[in-house]
């Protein structure tokens, strides 16, 4: 039966270890995926960016971290906000009047030459805006993901291998385990 005990703590510890060399391969290839993405994108910072980040981001600086990623797409959301006079996407009209205000009444609308109510390309930029930031904030949390992935490896395979050494140790005579049978025999030399 002890046999059996060490084989099976032997078997789970090498699938800790296993899960765990898994767990760090993977945080580290999302890791660079991510950063390699960003990068490929050449995005750089704007000539605002140092004032409306608090400093994280300098201008001119290339964009190629999560982190950096975060804090640009709040400097795009600023952008976006002076552009529209501090209107968000829900709040302006799909149309243009005559005049030049939003409406979302399409008989109210300025015609196109097609005829066809004039979009309100203001916030037609909230999409794109949204779309964007979108991205930029997910390549946060991905490498946010890829950190805990790393972590969790790390975690998984020093416990496999501290398994893995009771285990040996058990085994192995490492560890002085109390024997059932010195037990009866010290007590009924006792008696």
């Amino acid at each position: 039966m002890r046999k059996a005990f060490a084989y099976g703590g032997i078997a789970a510890s090498v699938i800790l270890v296993a899960f765990g060399i898994g767990a760090i391969v993977i945080g580290v290839n999302g890791y660079n995926t991510v950063r390699d993405e960003i990068s490929a994108q050449n995005i750089t910072a704007t000539d605002d960016a140092a004032e409306l980040t608090d400093g994280a981001l300098q201008p001119g600086q290339a964009i190629t971290t999560g982190a950096e990623a975060r804090a640009f797409a709040d400097v795009m959301e600023h952008h976006t906000l002076e552009a529209t006079e501090g209107k968000r996407y829900a709040e302006m009209g799909r149309f243009l009047t005559p005049s030049g205000t939003d409406t979302s009444d399409e008989a109210l609308a300025a015609k196109g030459p097609n005829g066809q109510p004039v979009e309100n390309g203001l916030r037609n930029m909230w999409v794109t805006e949204t779309a964007l930031t979108t991205a930029l904030n997910t390549s946060y949390f991905a490498e946010r993901v890829a950190y805990f992935s790393i972590v969790m490896g790390i975690a998984l395979l020093l416990t496999g291998i501290g398994f893995l050494v009771l285990t040996l140790g058990g085994a192995l005579g490492w560890v002085a385990l109390p024997s059932r049978s010195k037990e009866i025999h010290t007590a009924s030399a006792a008696t």
